[in-house]
């Protein structure tokens, strides 16, 4: 470019931003709108950046091709056991692990291990190469590799090694020699497991199995549904956001159209031009880019600790809660930004670049054909929800990661195609409102007006709407998992006390326990783990997938058989129930739809006893569960497929004394007699209140980003009438000068804005309402794997209605005080002005 033309352009550009000296509010409804919108949404990456950071380090860290060895009799693994499995040979690895809580309080997780014995390639091995280093790991006073984010929380070194940084481990996570751990964690002779290359192909003794690396799944799989959920919530902020943008950059374009009229007149060129206001927008964007990171950091460093304790307690994942932003993390925010500031502004560059230099000077030229941008939007608007329609059909009842991307698409257009018929609703009961008020004169023009600010109130309206969808949708959907979440827990936890005592005295503690007065049932419950390779289905023709699944044994007592939930059955309850005790199975809701199993298919399983066939007898619901589950009696699961023992559920007898003296007289016993106490004895409500806590702790995550949804909408509404408080003025000034008094005026515009918001509510709710079916039946079931049911409530859609006339309440609350406080004198020079 010549200097000549630049310095046309740089004329050019000095003159636009000069706008917005006369309207600096124009420019901070610009600012703030792509403030909270890149706030929200770089928020949202960083925590999922965070986490998937911490995810890759679990997964190089436990997921390193090690095959797991332990005692088929769930028996801890002793020295000899060791000793065993390398004198036959065997070129195995001791490894111990467990909880360790340092003097702050926190749990981290312990590892012990022998780097000598480790492959060479394991990272948990991984050491300094300089045989003083390796010296210093084996010889006291020993080492201890941790995380930069985990040592900041180690206060009380005193009663660890001296500590080794690795910036590679996970968070939470600390490993250190093998006879070191063994000190610390209390487990003196003690094993984990053993671990072995997953190359090397070994013949066990008898009592040992092996668990194959291949069959963990990676914690970022597993938490890959919950971290797209936040991804969506982020990026429907922004397209919130993003309308304020919209909205701001039309008016800016409005009100100066006779300056670009005369900069054409002058010989600017339209490039010139156009290059101007993309320059424009570019040094606007930089600095709503930069301030919106900045404010999502510190919102990602809020929510930050929520989520981690979210997924830990959900999914046994460890994410620190030190933020661990990439580079990408930094430009893909910035692109997100700008790429979202420019789509909005595209109809700016393009309105501008094709009206003439006649047509600029018309200021409402553009408004003339609203009939038709409106017709335009209603055509597009038909087309997404169509779209949203065939997507609902082509998922419904389906799971998997390529059916819950599909599934957002599906969300996205029933919500973008609701919004685009918005305004064309709205505008089509104005014309109605119009003709019932024909004897009204005042109401009449109150229409009228309100037909004129459509163009401009329409963005902001249409974000309302989809906050207001979406907190009406979320809500009902969280409210109504709540309801279903408890009442399985109830059904599910019937048991007053879960003992859990070592496999040495499962058989003595379960006999004691049969014996005592106060037991009116037991509940014995174990697990294993298998592979489901393949099975005889009717629905799709069956799978040969390999797939690891859970086994779980439990005594089908007539307490239990009244209150398990069963979802489908072969030939009902009843027989269901008889069908389990006589060899055939019940599954889980999440396999059955992987698998597009029902009850009367087979299942093919590998054990390690052999292959095993299966019969479905019924499909029950397991919601929080992430893996496929197969339901069998604890006999046969503990004789057939040698699960160790697990649990001993005790259910008080009633008719005695009450609950708390029977659970008092029996731990008592079991400590006394057993030594059993602390974490061996869970009591029914303590387990419950504390998976009430997850759940609460979970959704007010979601919970919070609604809230901050539906301010920015409010916050697009206010902007947008300050932005034409002045503009009104002019409009209101001749009604003024007939005698209507100042007060009816601001009476009149809070009955405006409450009738556009009462009918923008109105559709919100059943598009909220269809959020939420779209929630519960498809996005759950392509994320979970299964299905939750839909309940409505009366009460948050009576909220939802309060909250669309309290929010334009208040954003007409400010725009009308200044009404208000106008000087007479200055109604009447606008008045000769209009």
């Amino acid at each position: 470019m010549t200097p000549a033309r630049m310095a046309v352009l740089r004329t050019s550009l000095a003159t636009l931003l000069s706008h917005y000296r006369r309207h600096p509010g124009q420019l901070a409804m610009l600012i703030v709108g792509l403030w909270v919108a890149s706030a929200l949404w770089s928020g949202v990456q960083a925590i999922n950046a965070s986490a998937r950071d911490s995810y890759a380090r679990a997964e190089a860290l436990f997921s390193s091709d090690l095959d797991s060895i332990t005692r088929r009799d769930g028996r801890p693994l002793s020295l000899d056991d060791y000793l065993t499995l390398r004198r036959a040979g065997l070129r195995v690895s001791p490894l111990v692990e467990g909880e360790w809580t340092s003097a702050a309080g926190d749990t981290l997780t312990l590892i012990g291990i022998d780097p000598l014995t480790l492959p060479d390639d394991a990272p948990l091995g991984r050491t300094e190469s300089s045989a003083g280093s390796l010296r210093d790991w084996l010889l006291p006073p020993h080492r201890v590799r941790v995380a930069p984010d985990t040592a900041a929380q180690l206060n009380d070194a005193t009663r660890l090694p001296p500590l080794e940084i690795d910036p590679a481990l996970p968070p939470g996570t600390l490993v250190t020699d093998i006879g070191v751990a063994q000190r610390l964690l209390g487990f003196e002779g003690q094993l984990t497991r053993l671990v072995i290359a997953a190359e090397r192909s070994a013949e066990l003794p008898a009592g040992f199995v092996r668990t194959s690396a291949a069959v963990i799944a990676s914690p970022g799989q597993l938490t890959e549904s919950f971290h797209l959920n936040l991804t969506a919530m982020g990026l429907l902020a922004l397209v919130v956001g993003l309308f304020i943008v919209h909205a701001a950059l039309g008016l800016a374009l409005e009100q100066r159209l006779g300056l670009l009229r005369t900069l054409r007149a002058l010989g600017v060129p339209a490039r010139t031009l156009i290059a101007a206001l993309a320059l424009e927008l570019l040094v606007i964007g930089l600095v709503g880019a930069a301030l919106g990171i900045a404010s999502g950091v510190l919102l990602a460093q809020a929510l930050l600790p929520d989520v981690a304790a979210s997924l830990a307690e959900l999914y046994d994942s460890n994410v620190g809660t030190t933020l661990a932003l990439p580079w990408h993390y930094w430009l893909g925010g910035l692109v997100i930004t700008l790429g979202g500031l420019f789509s909005a502004g595209a109809s700016m560059l393009w309105r501008a670049a094709r009206l003439n230099v006649l047509a600029l000077g018309q200021a409402q030229a553009w408004r003339g054909r609203l009939r038709r941008q409106l017709g335009i939007q209603g055509w597009l608007g038909g087309v997404l929800l169509l779209v949203a329609a065939l997507l609902w059909w082509r998922l419904s009842g389906r799971a998997g990661q390529q059916e819950l991307a599909l599934s957002f698409a599906m969300v996205a257009a029933l919500l973008l195609g609701t919004a685009l018929w918005l305004p064309p609703l709205l505008a089509g009961a104005l014309r109605l409102a119009a003709r019932r008020l024909r004897n009204r004169p005042l109401a009449q023009w109150a229409v009228a007006d309100l037909q004129l600010q459509l163009p401009r109130l329409q963005l902001p309206m249409m974000a309302l709407l989809l906050a207001l969808a979406t907190n009406l949708g979320v809500g009902s959907m969280v409210g109504g998992f709540r309801l279903t979440f408890l009442d399985w827990l109830d059904q599910r936890l019937l048991a007053d006390l879960y003992v859990r005592p070592p496999a040495e005295q499962f058989d003595a503690v379960r006999d004691w326990l049969i014996e005592r007065p106060e037991v009116a049932t037991l509940l014995p419950a174990r697990s294993s783990d298998a592979t489901l390779i393949g099975s005889d289905s009717r629905n799709a023709g069956g799978t040969d997938t390999a797939t690891p699944v859970k086994l779980f044994g439990i005594a089908p007592e007539p307490i239990l058989r009244r209150h398990w939930p069963l979802l489908d059955t072969h030939a009902g309850r009843e027989a269901a129930w008889r069908a389990l005790a006589g060899g055939e199975a019940f599954i889980n809701e999440q396999l059955a739809r992987r698998h597009s199993l029902a009850p009367g298919d087979t299942l093919r399983l590998r054990t390690a006893q052999g292959t095993r066939r299966l019969s479905i007898a019924a499909i029950y619901p397991d919601y929080g569960n992430p893996s496929g589950e197969i339901t069998l009696p604890v006999t046969r699961l503990a004789s057939e497929f040698s699960a160790p023992p697990g649990s001993l559920g005790v259910v008080l007898a009633k008719d005695r004394a009450s609950r708390d003296a029977l659970m008092a007289r029996l731990r008592e016993g079991l400590a006394a007699r057993f030594g059993l106490a602390g974490p061996t004895l869970i009591d029914q409500r303590s387990l419950k209140r504390s998976a009430t806590e997850v759940f609460e702790r979970t959704f007010a995550i979601t919970q919070a980003l609604n809230a901050l949804t539906l301010g920015v909408a409010g916050l697009a509404l206010l902007t947008t009438l300050l932005a034409q408080a002045e503009t009104r003025r002019a409009q209101l000034a001749p009604l003024w000068a007939l005698g209507v008094t100042r007060a009816r005026l601001v009476g009149v515009q809070l009955a405006q804005l409450l009738a556009a918001a009462t009918g923008t509510a109105l559709l919100a709710v059943p598009l909220g309402l269809a959020l939420s079916y779209a929630l519960v039946a498809v996005i759950n079931v392509a994320a979970f794997g299964w299905r939750l049911p839909l309940h409505v409530f009366p009460g948050q859609i009576a909220v939802t209605l309060m909250l669309a006339l309290m929010v334009a309440a208040l954003a007409a609350l400010l725009p009308a005080w200044r009404l208000w406080r106008v000087p007479p004198r200055q109604l009447l020079q606008e008045f000769a002005a209009s």
